[in-house]
């Protein structure tokens, strides 16, 4: 017996009989050899803690764009946040914490520059929309690895297109993703904003400091036990309805106040500006995009490809193209 298969026999004796078990995985798009030592869902974590697309999260914007401070999250940061959240949540219930570190590692790979500014901008550009979960999906499912694909397994996928929007995850564990997402960014990023003096406690209604808590800190607490000891013995994942109302609420706070407030986020019409520029401009020439992007551009058609190359950019590097394409350069003597 493999390390692996050992590894696999613990799990199957000693998880909740409703987690998704790694030796039950509804497999990869392509077929692999599994491995002597990982567990599927270990290798797709691996497979994405490696990959360029979770690298450039770090220079990928949550909320504010280019802050001063260095405590400011950043989408790698909320990355992270998600991934300790949804995972103390899983071990909470007994479910299956590889599937759910390898869904809330690659959550977020297909998010824009500039946050939700950026994935509005592409939304409009794009005939049929974008959106940063189908991004994800369509990163974990075709990019990476010189072409190779990340190739990861179907349960990881379908929690990575699912972790927000309508549809569902078919897991308990991606599940869990999606709960642990909104739990983390409402709350860090109303640290966040209070640190850019934007918001102070005191701001948020009265009622929702007594159901979940008078700082972010307490308030993840709460919703992380809520969720855990309401979904106890039960075959779906939920909050009690008093702190789902209450956390519904937070998240309108937080979008009416910071997401959508223009005079808290006062460059973000800057960076629409900006990525509206870039996609016009290589859709006018797709010969200046990276060879792997000019080989989408001839399978899916130009605009798909200028999709993929402009939301796989960083800030600082939209910033650099923009400034090479448009800022005037002083003369230099060849």
């Amino acid at each position: 017996m493999s390390i692996r298969e050992e590894t696999e026999r613990r799990e199957l004796a000693s998880l909740n009989s409703n987690a998704c078990f790694s030796a039950h995985s509804k497999g990869r798009e392509v077929y692999e050899p599994p491995c002597d030592i990982r567990m599927c869902f270990q290798r797709d974590i691996d497979r994405i803690t490696h990959s360029k697309a979770f690298r450039r999260l770090a220079h990928k914007t949550q909320v504010f764009l280019k802050p001063e401070s260095d405590h400011y999250r950043t989408r790698l940061t909320h990355t992270l946040e998600v991934s300790r959240i949804a995972r103390t949540m899983t071990r909470g219930l007994n479910l299956n914490e590889d599937l759910t570190e390898a869904v809330a590692l690659g959550h977020d790979l297909g998010h824009t520059p500039f946050g939700h500014a950026g994935e509005d901008a592409l939304n409009e550009l794009l005939d049929g929309g974008f959106t940063h979960n189908e991004q994800s999906y369509r990163i974990v499912r075709r990019f990476e690895y010189g072409g190779r694909k990340m190739n990861l397994c179907r349960e990881v996928c379908d929690g990575v297109r699912n972790h927000t929007g309508e549809a569902l995850p078919e897991t308990l564990e991606a599940r869990i993703v999606r709960f642990a997402d909104r739990i983390a960014y409402i709350n860090h990023d109303f640290d966040d904003a209070a640190r850019a003096n934007i918001l102070r406690e005191d701001d948020l209604p009265k009622w929702i400091r007594d159901c979940l808590g008078t700082t972010p800190i307490e308030r993840i607490d709460t919703l992380v036990r809520d969720l855990v000891m309401t979904s106890l013995g039960k075959p779906d994942i939920s909050l009690s309805p008093e702190r789902a109302k209450a956390m519904n609420q937070l998240r309108e706070f937080m979008f009416e106040r910071v997401y959508y407030n223009p005079v808290a986020k006062p460059e973000e019409e800057k960076g629409r500006g900006l990525l509206r520029f870039l996609f016009e401009y290589y859709a006018g020439g797709k010969d200046k995009m990276p060879p792997e992007y000019r080989a989408i551009a001839e399978i899916e058609g130009v605009p798909r490809a200028v999709a993929d190359y402009v939301s796989s950019m960083t800030d600082r590097y939209a910033v650099m193209v923009y400034t090479e394409l448009v800022v005037p350069k002083g003369w230099e003597k060849i």
